[in-house]
C-alpha cells in the first residue's frame, strides 16, 4: 500500500512552500468556521442565501444552453436544447420570485435524495461481506432518519433546514482546515 505523499508527491511533500502554506488554511478555515456560525445565527438568511444561490446557477445554467442551442442550431434538435435552456431561466426566475416555495422545494429534493442515498448505501452495505459495513450501515440509517425528520416536518421546516445544512457544512470544512493548518504548522517545527 503507498502512502498519500508517494502518490500525490506535489500535494503533501515536505516543501518549504507547504511548510509556508499553513497560515493560509488557518485562516481560511478560520474565515468559514466563523462563516458557518454566522450562518448558524440566522437560519432563515441562511437559508434565501443559499436559495439565491442555486437561482442564479440556474440563470446561468439557462444562458449557456441557450447559446449552445443557438451554436449547435446546424445539428438539429437544437430547439430542445433552447426549450430546456428557457425551462433553466423560467425556474432561475421562480427562485428570485418566490424563494421561500423555491426553499420548500429543494428541501424536498433534498429529503428525497437523503433517503435514496440512505437506501442504496443499506442495499450496498448488506450485498458487501467485508469487515466495517457496520460503519456503512450506520452511516445509511442515519441518512434515512436525516431523511424522514426532513420530510416529517416538510414544509414548515422548509425555512430555516438548509440555512442548517450550509451552516454545518461550513463550519465543518473550516475545522478540517483548521487541523490541517495546524499539522502542517506542527510538521514544520520537526
Amino acid at each position: 500500500m503507498t502512502r498519500t505523499t508517494e502518490r500525490w508527491p506535489g500535494i503533501w511533500a515536505d516543501s518549504p512552500d507547504r511548510r509556508r502554506a499553513w497560515g493560509w488554511f488557518v485562516g481560511i478555515g478560520f474565515a468559514l468556521l466563523l462563516l458557518g456560525l454566522f450562518a448558524s445565527v440566522n437560519l432563515l438568511v441562511a437559508t434565501v442565501a443559499t436559495t439565491y444561490y442555486v437561482g442564479v446557477l440556474m440563470l446561468v445554467g439557462g444562458v449557456l444552453q441557450i447559446t449552445h442551442a443557438v451554436g449547435a442550431a446546424k445539428w438539429g434538435r437544437a430547439a430542445f436544447w433552447f426549450l430546456g435552456g428557457l425551462l433553466y431561466l423560467l425556474a432561475g426566475l421562480a427562485v428570485f420570485l418566490n424563494p421561500l416555495f423555491a426553499a420548500a422545494m429543494l428541501t424536498l429534493m433534498l429529503a428525497v435524495s437523503l433517503g435514496l442515498s440512505g437506501a442504496t448505501r443499506l442495499w450496498i452495505a448488506f450485498g458487501a461481506g467485508v469487515k466495517g459495513r457496520g460503519w456503512m450501515i450506520a452511516s445509511a440509517v442515519a441518512s434515512m432518519a436525516t431523511a424522514l425528520i426532513i420530510a416529517i416536518g416538510w414544509p414548515v421546516n422548509s425555512i430555516w433546514v438548509l440555512g442548517l445544512v450550509l451552516s454545518i457544512d461550513l463550519m465543518f470544512q473550516g475545522v478540517a482546515l483548521l487541523l490541517v493548518g495546524w499539522s502542517m504548522k506542527a510538521s514544520r517545527a520537526r
